[in-house]
């Protein structure tokens, strides 16, 4: 099987992930930070350790605001839910994922307002249409990172800045930059961080983070024992234990804890430069055949290895399925979760083949996935 759906979750995992998962399962798998004995202590270093690499790759000073979630849809409504009430404003993008959107909307019904600022065709966003969106009542500005759908990068940075200039907080959802480009939560201004494990970060499914860097106190959505303050009946109000009730996902977070000590080794600069030459590689190669249509933008430097395409008089989920059942190539179809996004592009009919570039991807899988568009295309 050629992998190419790094997208939706990274395969393969470096092997120390699993190593890591598996030791977290058969030697110290206990309850971490609900018991003095080494088992309970071995968990509970290993969950601290993994939030230290996480605010080191990501510029938070406090590893006690890295909050441990199940996904970055886990993260995303804790802090959209979170923030936001009755009578508030929040502004966000068409090239958002439904789990912004879908927040978003559903608290529309209890008296928060949104503004979905609309995108380019290539998926960027201009940053004054942004400003321009803000009202007195805005509350809380986001938005992606990188568009799960074309690969297109925001100006996080740029976005930031007017987030300071307002004083209003910055969720960035980097569900598909983590581990790919350089975040600086302090140099870009992002009060909010949300990250999947499972992607970029190269750690198991179930895994994820929300790191805090703001004042700003986040409303937890849930309750119940955190190992602390047992005696009391009313729920914590410290970070991280106001955000992480009940018992965490401890082989999943040592899989994570793995994944990042990759990452901070190799460095996402190399990751990101590798991903971008096969991504080279496979746009000029597709470009060639004037019956494949690419989504995204022109230019290799303002997107990463998200690629969506489609092949004239062919419906996406056919291509798809052909690649798997013919060729072994795993790629996926259809909307992506990402309604707005498909909008924008003129692809909300068609839907599209994305395919997803990840750091264990080789030319020839690239050039075996060119060769198979270009059989199909005729």
């Amino acid at each position: 099987m050629i992998y190419l759906d790094n997208a939706a979750t990274s395969f393969p995992k470096p092997s120390s992930v699993y190593e890591s998962v598996m030791k977290a399962m058969k030697v110290y798998g206990a309850n971490p930070g609900r018991g003095s004995h080494a088992m309970a202590i071995e968990g509970a270093r290993i969950i601290y350790e993994t939030r230290e690499l996480l605010a080191d790759l990501f510029n938070l000073d406090d590893p006690l605001r890295v909050i441990f979630t199940f996904n970055a849809t886990d993260s995303l409504n804790m802090a959209i839910k979170g923030i936001l009430k009755r009578g508030d404003h929040v502004v966000t993008t068409e090239m958002e994922h439904n789990s912004v959107l879908r927040p978003i909307k559903e608290l529309e019904k209890s008296g928060v307002e949104n503004t979905i600022v609309k995108c380019g065709t290539d998926g960027s966003i201009n940053v004054y249409d942004l400003e321009k969106a803000i009202r007195d009542n805005t509350k809380l500005i986001v938005t992606t990172h990188v568009s799960n759908l074309t690969g297109t990068i925001f100006p996080a940075e740029e976005i930031g800045k007017v987030c300071r200039a307002y004083k209003i907080p910055y969720l960035l959802d980097a569900s598909q930059s983590a581990g790919v480009l350089t975040i600086d939560m302090k140099k870009y201004n992002i009060s909010f961080l949300a990250v999947p494990g499972h992607k970029g970060l190269l750690g198991p499914q179930g895994t994820g983070a929300l790191l805090i860097n703001s004042d700003i106190e986040v409303k937890q959505l849930k309750e119940g024992g955190t190992g602390s303050q047992s005696a009391s009946l009313d729920h914590p109000n410290f970070y991280p234990d106001k955000l992480e009730a009940g018992t965490h996902n401890l082989p999943g977070i040592a899989g994570l804890n793995a994944g990042l000590k990759y990452i901070l080794k190799r460095g996402t600069e190399s990751i990101y430069s590798h991903e971008k030459n096969l991504l080279d590689i496979f746009i000029t190669e597709l470009k060639k055949n004037p019956k494949i249509k690419i989504y995204g933008p022109e230019s290799i430097e303002d997107r990463i290895g998200v690629v969506p395409i489609n092949i004239e008089g062919m419906d996406s989920s056919e291509v798809a399925n052909i690649l798997d059942r013919e060729y072994g190539i795993a790629v996926r179809p259809g909307l992506h979760c990402a309604p707005l996004a498909h909008k924008a592009i003129g692809t909300e009919k068609l839907g599209a083949v994305r395919f997803g570039v990840g750091p264990f991807n080789k030319k020839k899988d690239i050039m075996a996935a060119v060769k198979a568009l270009k059989e199909l295309a005729g």
